[in-house]
C-alpha cells in the first residue's frame, strides 16, 4: 500500500541522523491558527476536550505521567480549557472505540493505529482531516520522514502519530549467563537456547497471546526471514497471498516453537501484560515486544532497577536458506491522536492535539523513554544504553513491515489474529491458517 510503505529512506533519514543529532526548532509556538483560536478567540469561554487514551498507570506509567504532565501544561496556558481523560488498557480501549464509533459518539480527541486499522472510521466520517494542523507551526517539518503518511486516506491525513515503534527480542542477560548461552543469530541457534533453558526449568519466552498481536509478531518475524519482507508485505495488502510456500513454513515454525515447550505455561489463556510480568519477575528469559515497552526496562521507578540492568536486546534470527536480512524490522508508526469530525469543539481540540504531539515529541524521550514520531533534539541529554542501542538499529534497518494487524481491513485483521491464537494453540494446520488468510483477504473487508 502506497500510504503504508515506511521505507529504508525512513529509517536512514530518520533517527539518529535526526533524532539524536537535534534540530532544533522544537519550541511549542502559539503562532497557529489552532492555538491562536485557543489563546485569543475562545478564552473567556469555558470548553471541555474529552480524551480516550490507552496507557493506564498501572501498566504504562511513564507514558500515563507524560500525558498527565502535558495536560495539567494545556490547562495552565489556556485556563478556559478542561481535558477530562478516560484510560482504557489496549483491548479495552479498542472494544470502546467500536462502540462509540457505532452511535458516533467518540471522544473528542482519542487514540488510534494507521492503516487499515484507521480506515472504516475515515471511510465512515467519524475522524476529522487533520492537515491543517500538520502543515502549521509548530509541526510543519517536524515529523519523521514516512510517518504520517501511514494515516492519509484519500489523500488527506486523519491522524498525527506520537511514536515509532520496532519489535526487538529483549533478554535476561543474566539468566543467558547462567546456562553460558550467546546471543543466538540464526533461528537453530535460537532453538538451542530455547532448548537449554526448557530442559533447566526455565520458562525460555514469554507471551501472552491471548490478545493474539502478541503471537502474531513471532509469526511476522519467520515469515520475513523465511519468505522475505517483500512476500510478507504483499500477503499482508492483498497483493500476495499467504499461501505462499514461505509463508506456510513459518506457520511450521511457530508450531515448532510450541512442540519445544518455548513458550511459558498457559501462554494462549494470558493477556500479554500477564505474559509481560513473567519476564519482568525473571520467570522468563526473553520477551518479543515492541520499543514501546522500552519506559519499563529504563526509565520507570516502578519496575526494580536490578531488574531493568539486566535487560539488554537482539535481533531476531536469520533463518538457514530464507530470504530475510536480519536487519529487517517489524514495526512502524506507532498510535496516532485523532480529532472526532463530530466533536461539538472540533477546533479547540484540534489545538490541544497540535499541543500535545508537539510536547510528547519534546518530553517523550527523556521522561518516558518513548522513540517519538517527530524529530527531537537529545544531544544533551543523557539516555539509557538500552535506549540508544536501539535508535543504533533503527539508523542501519534495511526496512520495516507494519504490524499485520494493523495493516489488514479490519474483517482480515480479525480473521489474522483469530488464526495466530488456532496456530499457537494448534487448533489449525499451517495449510489451513493460510487458506483462511487468503479467503479473509479476497474478501476486502
Amino acid at each position: 500500500m502506497p500510504r503504508n510503505k515506511i521505507t529504508k529512506n525512513l529509517v536512514l533519514t530518520s533517527m539518529l541522523g535526526l533524532v539524536l543529532s537535534g534540530c532544533g526548532g522544537n519550541g511549542i509556538s502559539t503562532g497557529s491558527p489552532a492555538n491562536a483560536l485557543a489563546s485569543t478567540g475562545t478564552q473567556a469561554q469555558k470548553v471541555t476536550i474529552t480524551m480516550m487514551h490507552l496507557w493506564p498507570a498501572g501498566i504504562s506509567a511513564q507514558q500515563n505521567k507524560l500525558v498527565g504532565q502535558i495536560i495539567d501544561d494545556y490547562q495552565k496556558d489556556y485556563p478556559n480549557v478542561t481535558i477530562k481523560q478516560e484510560v482504557l488498557e489496549n483491548e479495552q480501549y479498542k472494544n470502546k472505540l467500536k462502540v462509540l464509533s457505532a452511535s458516533n459518539e467518540l471522544p473528542d480527541v482519542g487514540i488510534t493505529w494507521a492503516a487499515g486499522f484507521m480506515e472504516p472510521y475515515v471511510k465512515g466520517g467519524l475522524f476529522a482531516p487533520l492537515d491543517d494542523v500538520l502543515g502549521g507551526e509548530p509541526l510543519k517539518d517536524k515529523f519523521v520522514p514516512g510517518t504520517t503518511e501511514a494515516y492519509v486516506v484519500d489523500g488527506k491525513t486523519y491522524a498525527l502519530p506520537i511514536e515509532l515503534n520496532i519489535s526487538p527480542v529483549y533478554y535476561n542477560k543474566d539468566i543467558f549467563a547462567k546456562y553460558n548461552l550467546q546471543v543466538p543469530t540464526t533461528y537453530d541457534e535460537l532453538k538451542h537456547v530455547v532448548k537449554t533453558l526448557s530442559n533447566n526449568g526455565i520458562a525460555p519466552i514469554a507471551l501472552g497471546n491471548k490478545d493474539r498481536w502478541t503471537g502474531s509478531l513471532w509469526y511476522m518475524y519467520l515469515a520475513d526471514r523465511i519468505a522475505g519482507s517483500n512476500t510478507l508485505k504483499k500477503a499482508t495488502n492483498g497483493t500476495g497471498s499467504f499461501d505462499d510456500p514461505g509463508l506456510i513454513r513459518a506457520a511450521v515454525e511457530v508450531q515448532t516453537l510450541v512442540d519445544l515447550n518455548a513458550f511459558n505455561k498457559g501462554f494462549n489463556g494470558l493477556s500479554n501484560d500477564e505474559g509481560k510480568s513473567e519476564f519482568v519477575n525473571e520467570q522468563a528469559a526473553m520477551y518479543l515486544t515492541g520499543t514501546w515497552e522500552l519506559p519499563n526496562f529504563t526509565t520507570n521507578p516502578d519496575i526494580r532497577q536490578e531488574f531493568k540492568d539486566k535487560v539488554k536486546f537482539f535481533k531476531f534470527p536469520t533463518v538457514d536458506g530464507g530470504k530475510g536480512d536480519i536487519n529487517s524490522w517489524v514495526g512502524g508508526p506507532g498510535v496516532g491522536l485523532f480529532v472526532a469530525e463530530s466533536s461539538k469543539v472540533k477546533e479547540e481540540a484540534k489545538a490541544f492535539v497540535e499541543y500535545f504531539v508537539a510536547k510528547w515529541g519534546q518530553d517523550s524521550v527523556t521522561t518516558a523513554g518513548v522513540i517519538p514520531a517527530t524529530k527531537v533534539d537529545t544531544s544533551n541529554s543523557e539516555l539509557p544504553h538500552l535506549y540508544v542501542d536501539l535508535l543504533n538499529e533503527l539508523n542501519h534497518a534495511s526496512s520495516l513491515t507494519l504490524f499485520a494487524d494493523v495493516q489488514m481491513k479490519p474483517g482480515a485483521a480479525q480473521i489474522h489474529l483469530d488464526m495466530i491464537q488456532a496456530l499457537f494453540g494448534k487448533a489449525v494446520t499451517p495449510e489451513q491458517f493460510a487458506a483462511k488468510h487468503k479467503e479473509a483477504i479476497e474478501k476486502g473487508n
